[in-house]
C-alpha cells in the first residue's frame, strides 16, 4: 500500500534497508536489541519545496538514492515505510 504513496512537497518515502543479523565478532542480535535502520532506498519523491517567491525549488534526491537519516526521523508509514522532510535526510549513500 505504501509503495504507492506520492508524498506532498519536499517530502520524500523512505523504505528502510535490512537490518544486519550479527556483529561483526559473529555474535547473532536477539530481536529485542535490534535497532531501525538509518538507512533507506528513496522510492517517491514530491515536487520539492517553494521558495518565498512561489516558486518549486527542485528536490536532490531522487527514486532509487540510498539516504541516511537521523534515528527519529520522520513519520512511520507501516513497517518498513518512512517519510521524511527531505531538510531531515542527512546524506546520500555514494556506492
Amino acid at each position: 500500500m505504501f509503495e504507492k504513496i506520492r508524498p506532498l512537497g519536499d517530502r520524500v518515502l523512505v523504505k528502510r534497508l535490512g537490518q544486519q543479523d550479527k556483529t561483526e565478532s559473529g555474535l547473532y542480535i536477539p530481536e529485542a536489541a535490534k535497532e531501525k535502520a538509518q538507512t533507506g532506498q528513496v522510492m517517491a519523491v514530491g515536487a520539492g519545496r517553494l521558495d518565498t517567491a512561489g516558486k518549486v525549488v527542485p528536490m536532490h534526491v531522487a527514486v532509487g538514492d540510498v539516504v541516511y537519516f537521523g534515528k527519529y526521523s520522520g513519520t512511520e508509514a507501516g513497517n518498513d515505510f518512512l517519510i521524511i522532510r527531505e531538510d531531515e535526510l542527512l546524506g546520500i549513500v555514494e556506492k
